[in-house]
This record gives structure tokens, sequence and C-alpha cells, in this order.
């Protein structure tokens, strides 16, 4: 892979919840492309491990959800590079709180807000000061996922909240673009990561549904979506690129309810197996 090429060679990357799953894919590869990369987390074990992996990225331990971490940390980054190119608000997460609406808790909404929205709106006014100083502009990366965009039985708020990433997007990006600063989406579907065990969690017998499942025959993986990052963090492959929602699903959305048949040929829009071996259904 040439940095040069993709012109990010020295670029000041930020990617919060940057110790595992699709964060710690998008650091990689940040890395591999010649980025200076930050990456934050509130996870120590996470934090400690990254540190020892990932050699010349600054590894911050940290709760984005915390205003004086968020503080801490945008300090840390003016001090050591005096600028932010990228920023890739990574950190989301449906908190195993499954329940139907009328039986979900006003607690249950405010921790959903803080971990998938509110602190996106903190980090990211604390970056964007700090992105216009250089006078170069930069990218402002939102993970939400396809629950953005279809619907999500027993997670009405967190969909909600993961919705809202599109609005905020889309209107930051207008306001922005006179900047430099381009601001756009990345909507992933069910990735395999420390945090969503996707291939193992379904049973041995069932595995062979996996490819069913999925246009593309898997789930996803985080550098299926480090790839999307890097595309939009360049601004020789996406300079002219902002506003949007770039969709990572292995052709879920394009089809619908469509599914696959056994003999790899034939599809089918009705349930192929009762139960997925994948899914809780208990109650």
């Amino acid at each position: 892979m040439s940095g040069d090429l993709l012109r990010v060679t020295g670029k000041v990357a930020l990617i919060t919840g940057g110790a595992a799953g699709i964060g710690r894919a998008t650091a990689e590869l940040f890395l591999e492309a010649g980025m200076q990369v930050i990456v934050v987390d509130n996870h120590p074990d996470r934090t400690g491990e990254a540190r020892k992996a990932l050699g010349k990225a600054m590894v911050i331990e940290a709760d984005v959800r915390r205003p004086e971490d968020i503080a801490r940390v945008f300090d840390a980054v003016r001090d050591r590079f005096g600028r932010l190119d990228v920023l890739v608000n990574n950190v989301g997460d449906y908190l195993r709180i499954f329940a139907r609406f009328e039986d979900s808790t006003e607690e249950d909404w405010e921790a959903l807000y803080d971990i998938n929205l509110r602190h996106m709106f903190r980090v990211t006014k604390a970056a964007i000061p700090l992105m216009k100083a250089s006078g170069e502009g930069g990218s402002i990366i939102n993970l939400s996922t396809v629950e953005a965009i279809r619907g999500i039985p027993r997670a009405s708020v967190y969909s909600a909240f993961k919705t809202a990433i599109t609005g905020f997007t889309k209107s930051l990006s207008v306001e922005l673009g006179y900047h430099g600063i381009r601001v756009n989406q990345i909507a992933p579907e069910t990735t395999d990561s420390i945090q969503v065990t996707a291939d193992t969690r379904v049973p041995e017998a069932n595995r062979a549904h996996i490819r069913s499942w999925f246009p593309m025959g898997r789930f996803g993986r985080g550098e299926d979506s480090a790839g999307a990052a890097l595309y939009l963090a360049s601004e020789r492959l996406s300079g002219w690129v902002t506003g949007i929602m770039l969709v990572v699903d292995g052709g879920v959305i394009a089809a619908g309810a469509w599914m696959r048949m056994q003999d790899g040929e034939s599809f089918t829009h009705l349930p192929i197996i009762a139960a997925d071996g994948y899914t809780d259904l208990s109650d």
C-alpha cells in the first residue's frame, strides 16, 4: 500500500474505541498507510495490549462519555501533534439492552444516548477547532450501523440514536464544507469482534446457513469498515465526498428480505429455518 498515493502520510488521526474491533482494525490500517494515530479506549486491558501491539500509536485510556476525559485527550493531542486531520467516532454499543419499548426505562435511554450519540457531539465539538487551525481541512468519520436504515425490534432507542447520526453527519458536512472539513458516515452490518461475537456464536450445526444470510456469504470483519474509513480519510480518494452514508454490509440492505438457498443458486424471501441458532428466543 502506498501512503503517498493515498495522501495520508503524516496525517494525524484520532480513533475512539480504537483498541479492539473495527476501531483496532482502523488504527492498524491507518498506521500502515503512514498516518500518526491516537487510539482512545476506556478498557485498561485493551489499551495496555494496544500500546504494545500498535508501536508508534499514541494510546490513551479515557472514557469519551466523560467531558473531563475528552478535555484530557485533546490536551494531549494538541501538546504532541498540534493538529488533527482525521477523527473517527467509532464508539457505540447496544449495551445488551433489548426490550419492548414499553418496558424500557429512562435509565436505559440515557445510557444508550451516552454511548451512541452524546459522546459523538462532545468529541466532535472538541475536534473541530483543532482541525480548523491547520487550515488544511480534515475528515470526520462517524460510525453508525445498518440499524440506522432498517428497523430492529426490541432496540428502538438504540436505532433512534444511530439514525440521528445520519442527520448529524449530513448537517455538519454542510456546515463545515467551507473549511475543507468533510463529514461522512459508515454503517456496518454485524461485524465479528470482541463486542459482537458473530461466527463462533452460531452453533456448528447452523454455520452453513451463514452463506445464505448475506449476499457476500459471511459476517463482517473489522478490516471491512477500516477500508471504508481509509477511503474517507484520504483526500486523494474522497476529497469531494461529504455528507454520505457508506454502507458496509455485504449486500444485506440491497437484498432486503431475500436470502440464498442452500443450492447456492435459488433465492427465497421466506424463513429458511425456524431458529437461526444465533438470536436469543428464550422469551
